[in-house]
């Protein structure tokens, strides 16, 4: 895997680095399940039931997901290297402070996904839908949403470095206490912050996004605004 260079845009926002994931032939999975501290280099998921699988602090490396089912799969400090996860769906996935470097995730349908305290590097989200992603003390370095529908997405407490989401659709998201450096917001589609506006601090907006948001800019510091 050689991950592309960063470039600096014209703002001095650093882009992300995107993973370039190359997988080597691979071994269709014809196991039962999955086993907790399991080793899974270079095997292909093929539509796998994984439902209530129990994987806790397994090893994925050089790994594709396709078309699996992940609910309530057990996944809690899983890693997942050079891994490509394609149409994965499912709801409370447990992925609690697993460490995801170099990896794509394409098309996934997911709800209440539970990511905190994990650590994502070099990491691409792309279409799909997750309802109530839970990221609260998660890291995200080099981190890329693209054409995603993020309902509800909770960053509280989070650290983002050089994150981008472009084309997304964030609804109701919470940025509370959250650190970020180099978070691009600029092409979002449709931005709603519940909570967590004065945590922007570090994250690049557009022109029409500031108006948008300058009723909570004001009254985050109590101004009133009346006609």
């Amino acid at each position: 895997m050689a991950a592309s260079g960063r470039k600096k845009s014209t703002t001095g926002v650093t882009a992300a680095r995107r993973p370039e994931v190359r997988l080597p032939p691979l071994v269709p999975w014809d196991g039962d399940g999955l086993e907790p501290d399991g080793d899974y280099d270079g095997v292909r998921f093929d539509g796998t039931d994984l439902t209530d699988a129990s994987g806790r602090g397994a090893r994925f490396m050089d790994c594709a997901l396709d078309g699996c089912a992940l609910d309530r799969a057990e996944l809690a400090r899983a890693r997942f290297i050079d891994a490509v996860l394609t149409g994965v769906r499912g709801v409370g996935t447990d992925l609690a402070e697993a460490s995801l470097r170099d990896v794509e995730v394409v098309d996934a349908r997911l709800g209440g996904v539970q990511l905190h305290g994990a650590v994502l590097e070099r990491v691409v989200v792309r279409g799909g839908k997750i309802d109530y992603l839970n990221l609260r003390k998660a890291r995200l370095k080099d981190v890329v949403f693209e054409g995603s529908v993020l309902s509800e997405p909770d960053f509280g407490d989070a650290h983002l470095v050089r994150v981008e989401f472009r084309d997304c659709v964030l609804k109701r998201a919470d940025f509370s206490s959250a650190r970020m450096e180099s978070v691009d917001l600029r092409t979002v589609a449709e931005l709603d912050i519940a909570r967590g506006v004065d945590r922007l601090a570090g994250a690049v907006i557009s022109p029409v996004q500031l108006m948008e948001l300058a009723p909570a800019f004001a009254a985050q510091i109590g101004v009133r605004v009346e006609a």
